[in-house]
């Protein structure tokens, strides 16, 4: 076992926090707009009174754009986290099914599906995490039967006042992070490092935001506002929910 430094975070942080930058931009650019308009509820914009092509625009744009950076950096902190458990554990991404990371600590092999917060999943996701901590229990054991294999679902932020579900443990934030680190502080120090060029990068990333924006309302209102500029509900349902051909 090896102590992580602080500047091997800081020089990972730096090196890589720009490809989720890179990631937000080109998601960003492959938006379109009939696209989203048919993974969102129309009944919503006309339940909270949105009266411009912009306010709704803005709505489902926001809404998409939010849960889609959720998931971008949610992998990029994978990533961090398997970089950290390797300098420590020499730890490894894992190649068996629905597991994230792998590492040996104390003569156990845990076996990590790494998540970004505490309530990342439905009742049917999270069976189907138990079935693939099962299926890779019993893969480890048919290689080696004397391996003892423990399965561990980590957040990397949050907190989880129950770790032990039965078949699996579930550590959250800092539990997490010194879990796969031997580091009680590593939640913290990699706070800092994330803030790399971030007012440059975003910068960048509300040109493209303002030019969608931009784009998109001129779209909406020639598909489904009137001549007078009023938004033609029925005909945005209707591309929404309706049967079609």
């Amino acid at each position: 076992m090896e102590n992580l430094k602080k500047q091997d975070i800081v020089q990972y942080v730096e090196q890589n926090i720009g490809f989720f930058h890179q990631k937000r931009i080109e998601s960003l650019k492959k938006l379109e707009l009939k696209e989203v308009l048919k993974r969102k509820n129309p009944y919503l914009f006309k339940a909270k009174y949105l009266l411009t092509a912009q306010d709704i625009i803005k709505g489902l744009t926001d809404a998409f754009i939010s849960s889609n950076e959720e998931t971008i950096f949610g992998d990029w902190l994978e990533g961090l986290a398997i970089f950290s458990n390797q300098k420590v554990y020499q730890g490894w991404k894992s190649g068996i099914k629905g597991i994230d990371l792998e590492f040996d600590k104390d003569s156990i092999r845990y076996i990590v599906a790494i998540k970004s917060g505490p309530n990342w999943g439905n009742s049917s996701q999270i069976a189907k995490m138990k079935t693939d901590f099962i299926s890779a229990k019993k893969s480890l054991r048919t290689s080696n039967s004397k391996i003892l294999v423990r399965a561990v679902n980590g957040c990397c932020y949050g907190k989880c006042f129950i770790t032990d579900k039965g078949e699996y443990f579930k550590f959250c934030g800092q539990k997490f992070w010194e879990f796969i680190s031997g580091d009680s502080n590593l939640y913290q120090t990699i706070i800092e490092p994330l803030g790399y060029k971030a007012k440059e990068k975003n910068e960048v990333f509300q040109e493209s935001y303002s030019k969608m924006i931009n784009k998109f309302t001129r779209e909406f209102m020639q598909d489904f506002c009137s001549m007078n500029g009023e938004i033609n509900w029925e005909k945005l349902v209707k591309f929404n929910s309706g049967i079609g051909k």
